[in-house]
């Protein structure tokens, strides 16, 4: 391993982070989102094989037995045995889910290794045998670690949000709030800051331990109780945030370790994290601080007006009905939302798209921001069955063409198609969203008349010309295209 130098593994790690960036650039469009992805990939291979290379040659010079890099091969083993079985059997519609659950590692491993390198400073190379932190190294070691516990504590409370399946009343959709809850998160986050401040400046050659892992400790209550009261209309914006505490935290360790790798993927994840957040928070007229003090995210069943959708009258029709009139339309906009993604019905829409086009319809595909249970979501969705990127439009490109659209296919999609947000009255007030209510005629598909996440009645349901078409959005499509045949 002599050939092995340290400027060898500055310029491999620098190539990794020109992948970092060429990644992040091309995940920035769909149309280029396999290119990025084969960037990130490369740039993590280039990264793991020098880090590795690095291991070996610092075994060699310290003339020490195997076991601590068999540990590490044991670990690399296991956790890619792991995650590569979760990534081939996860389904579309548990990626948010999955995606929670990998920045919850992320942040608990930053704690590991801040908790080592605390207690182990010379392993590092951080300082002397004997020898006390630096004073430099204790503040990014403090930083570093808080940031991760909060993230692993609050990755895990937004899984299981996401997830929908658990009965523990944390883990509910709803937000869970309380009497002076905030003033409690600020009195717990003076305290985390105080104890860490007296690790900071604690002198001598042993670590403040009482006061660090106290700190910590208070960090992991403070990353529940900061996710609790947030609802399931904000999950989009608290995946893209714990996106971004991840990030930091490896930043944050990266510096205590001089790995500028570490340094520089931290940064790009947490810069493009924190920049995806203030999208979705301007996509549904949030500020973040709203977001993070909890909302209209709420549990539909429990805070929407159970009355008033029973005692308005919807007109209802069939799949053939719905195929008939898409059938005899120049233009139609589909508006897909998570609805559709538990069915799984992206594969069988595509057909329905590509017997419409075969008769002369244009067919484009709208996309809201926030649609679905993560940034992106529908995106990926659309991408799983290959649908064509120049059919799919953003929100932003296609609002304009709904007053001239002969019909909008509406498929499991709910607040990002409300015309509330346009009553300044209603809560989602100002909420950019879908102009579906514009199209000449509209077709909605959901199961019931269930509100979304927010809580509200959509009244696109009740307009003279919506026809609900309710079912199970894959059955439905499938009617569809048998009708359209």
């Amino acid at each position: 391993m002599n050939f092995i130098s340290m400027n060898l593994v500055t310029m491999m790690y620098l190539i990794a982070s020109v992948c970092f960036i060429q990644a992040l650039k091309g995940l920035s469009s769909p149309a280029t989102a396999r290119t990025g992805n084969a960037f990130g990939m490369s740039g993590m291979a280039i990264a793991f094989v020098t880090t590795l290379a690095l291991i070996l040659k610092l075994k060699a010079e310290v003339e020490q037995g195997s076991m601590g890099f068999a540990l590490v091969a044991l670990g690399v083993v296991v956790g890619g045995g792991i995650g590569a079985t979760l990534a081939r059997k996860v389904e579309m519609t548990k990626m948010p889910e999955l995606v929670a659950a990998m920045h919850s590692l992320i942040g608990l491993a930053a704690v590991c290794i801040a908790v080592a390198a605390v207690s182990e400073p010379h392993a590092f190379g951080i300082a002397g045998v004997g020898e006390a932190l630096p004073f430099g190294n204790r503040i990014e070691l403090f930083i570093g670690t808080f940031v991760g516990a909060i993230t692993f504590s609050g990755s895990v409370i937004a899984f299981g949000k996401l997830s929908g399946k658990y009965k523990f009343r944390l883990f509910q959709g709803a937000p869970v709030n309380f009497a002076g809850q905030h003033m409690l998160n600020l009195i717990l986050a003076i305290v985390m800051v105080g104890l860490g401040l007296v690790f900071v400046t604690a002198g001598g050659t042993e670590p403040a331990w009482l006061p660090f892992l106290v700190m910590t400790a208070i960090a992991f209550v403070l990353g529940v109780l900061i996710i609790i009261p947030i609802g399931g209309a904000d999950m989009p914006v608290v995946v893209s945030m714990l996106n971004s505490y991840s990030g930091w935290a490896a930043a944050g360790i990266g510096f205590s370790l001089n790995n500028a790798m570490l340094i520089i993927a931290g940064s790009l994840v947490g810069s493009s994290g924190a920049i995806l957040s203030y999208i979705m928070c301007k996509a549904m007229n949030r500020s973040f601080f709203n977001v993070i003090l909890g909302g209209f995210g709420g549990d539909a069943a429990e805070s929407g007006p159970a009355g008033a959708k029973e005692q308005r009258p919807v007109k209802s029709g069939s799949a053939d009905d719905a195929a008939f009139i898409m059938s005899n339309a120049e233009t139609v906009i589909i508006v897909p939302g998570y609805g559709l993604a538990v069915a799984r019905a992206q594969h069988s829409l595509k057909e329905l798209v590509e017997k419409l086009t075969h008769k002369g319809v244009t067919v484009k595909y709208a996309i809201h921001p926030v649609a679905g249970r993560m940034p992106g979501h529908m995106n990926v969705l659309l991408a799983e069955a290959e649908v064509p990127y120049d059919q799919v439009f953003e929100m932003e490109d296609i609002n304009g063409e709904f007053g001239q659209t002969d019909v909008v296919l509406v498929l499991g999609a709910n607040d990002v198609v409300n015309p509330a947000a346009k009553d300044p009255k209603s809560p989602i007030a100002g909420m950019p969203i879908l102009e579906a209510y514009k199209a000449k005629s509209i077709i909605v598909n959901k199961r019931s008349m269930a509100s979304g996440y927010a809580g509200l009645d959509n009244d696109l349901f009740y307009q003279p010309n919506t026809m609900m078409v309710f079912g199970d959005a894959k059955k439905v499509i499938e009617d569809m295209v048998k009708a359209v045949d």
